[in-house]
């Protein structure tokens, strides 16, 4: 969905404005805003903060105010009674006013963030889907009061006890550029302050869109190169060889869904960071996860060097790590046979 930049009210051309409240700001309609003005029929548009209806009336685009939710009119509240608007049919996450600006011109954000960069389609698509779940949705959430933690047994009506208090989120950040209590509170010093809010949130975002685009993005390449090619190093696919290192866990569990990958991936070879030497990695039941789906064979475990080397029957032993998630070999090919060989004792 497009707005023009200038638009015509009541047969009069003028520039692009863009309203949210007055009063204590927060998080959702900071990076609502900041959003909006990276996009080019935003970026000059003036900001009101009121909630006197005439006034809003008037604006081209309003968020977090005015009880409305309706693209078409560009109105982005969330408040009203009867609003459960989710970015899709697989979240639960009821939108605040920075999701709903997400949900509508996300992409066209992405692509404003993340230059020089060129992105196809498909990394594009990608890119709005992950930064959503990795990003915007903990906004939406905390705003919106939705608890992070529930029993997952309905039946279950001991509670939780929260361990401790999360105060540094971007959400409290910007709670507290707000005018403090014992300050003179004034229209203007506010508005400067939302500025600043603005400001601290799109840094974030900005920063994030980057990362993903130059950083997460090349690796979900690399590894996805490697899922495609793991046939050819190993005829039972569970192992995969990763021609340039990079962070691969979340990658691999994802894409492994996604390119129908029927048999799970055991192993992951790679070069150390040193370059001296490759590494036998297990792969974890999940992201995040310290258990492994197949540990290296415990006969292996706690070996090093020549010692190694006998058990596995493979030359260049290195070393293979107690508890069997990570192993070595002076080269490529001996990390391979490793690989290859722990597999089949799987069997």
């Amino acid at each position: 969905m497009q707005a023009a930049k200038r638009v015509c009210r009541q047969g009069v051309m003028s520039a692009a404005t863009i309203g949210t409240h007055n009063g204590a700001f927060h998080c959702d309609e900071a990076l609502a805003c900041f959003m909006l003005k990276t996009l080019d029929q935003f970026k000059d548009a003036e900001i009101t903060r009121t909630r006197d209806r005439d006034v809003l009336d008037r604006l081209t685009i309003i968020v977090d105010v005015g009880d409305v939710y309706d693209p078409d009119r560009l109105r982005f509240d969330h408040h009203q009674k009867g609003f459960f608007e989710t970015f899709s049919a697989k979240h639960t996450t009821k939108l605040s006013s920075a999701g709903l600006i997400y949900k509508h011109f996300g992409k066209d954000v992405i692509r404003s963030l993340s230059k020089p960069v060129a992105l196809s389609d498909d990394d594009l698509e990608t890119l709005y889907q992950k930064i959503y779940t990795g990003f915007i949705e903990g906004l939406d959430g905390i705003d919106n009061g939705v608890e992070q933690y529930r029993a997952s047994d309905p039946s279950y009506t001991g509670g939780l006890t929260r361990l401790y208090s999360i105060n540094t989120d971007l959400s409290s950040r910007v709670g507290r550029l707000n005018t403090p209590w014992n300050e003179t509170f004034t229209d203007e010093g506010q508005l400067k302050r939302f500025h600043a809010a603005m400001q601290m949130v799109g840094a974030e975002l900005a920063d994030r869109v980057r990362e993903m685009a130059t950083i997460w993005l090349p690796g979900r390449q690399i590894v996805a190169d490697a899922l495609s090619d793991r046939l050819k190093h190993d005829p039972s696919g569970r192992v995969v060889v990763l021609n340039q290192f990079c962070p691969w866990k979340d990658h691999l569990h994802a894409l492994e869904e996604t390119m129908g990958v029927s048999s799970p991936v055991l192993y992951i070879v790679y070069e150390d960071s040193t370059g001296a030497s490759w590494r036998v990695q297990a792969v974890p039941v999940e992201s995040g996860s310290f258990e492994s789906r197949c540990p290296l064979p415990a006969a292996w475990r706690g070996l090093r060097d020549d010692d190694l080397s006998k058990a596995t029957g493979v030359p260049g032993g290195v070393f293979v790590h107690m508890s069997g998630f990570i192993g070595g070999n002076k080269t490529r090919e001996g990390a391979l046979e490793m690989a290859k060989r722990a597999a089949e004792l799987t069997n």
